[in-house]
């Protein structure tokens, strides 16, 4: 389990240095206006499934809004990211408030190595895409400005692949 642990923690930090070097390599163009907000476009796509399909934001990301516990929370797919993480003020509103003794796994983030607090979530949604009994970590808020949505969501889709300029998740 402590493989496993290290093993997510470098892919976190490897997922978050990955998309600053997309970010890098597609500039967004300059503006004078305020950000737009985030677009989460969902289709149904034949009879067999669902297909969520996510642009790009203006830093070069792939981020959506879903659903926990039915509340609203953003995420950044991040497809370097083994686990779903979360920080703290995000997973205090669907009531995972982890205790200091949580906070036992160490991960690896760009940022350097922190102590996140391992939990599951029993139900995330995108757009209509549903996956149920996710892993996930929480860690703190300095640490962690944006949640990601990694692997243990990614993995239990039937695919998901960037096409187009887009990110498209089928279910």
């Amino acid at each position: 389990m402590r493989n496993l642990m290290i093993f997510a923690a470098v892919m976190i930090g490897l997922g978050l240095a990955m998309a600053q070097m997309a970010s890098r390599m597609q500039p967004a163009a300059a503006s004078t206006t305020q950000a737009q907000p985030r677009a989460a476009v969902a289709t149904v796509a034949q009879a067999s499934g669902r297909t969520l399909t996510i642009p790009r934001d203006s830093r070069g990301h792939f981020a959506t809004d879903g659903r926990i516990d039915g509340q609203r929370v953003d995420f950044m797919v991040d497809t370097g990211a083994s686990l779903v993480a979360l920080n703290e003020k995000s997973a205090a509103r669907f009531g995972l408030r982890p205790t200091p003794n949580d906070y036992n796994a160490r991960v690896t983030t760009a940022n350097g190595t922190i102590k996140a607090a391992r939990t599951r979530i029993a139900m995330i949604d995108l757009g209509g895409i549903v996956v149920r009994d996710v892993d996930a970590m929480v860690l703190p808020d300095e640490a962690l400005s944006e949640n990601l949505l990694g692997l243990s969501f990614l993995s239990k889709l039937k695919r998901f692949e960037y096409a187009n300029g887009k990110l498209v998740l089928e279910q």
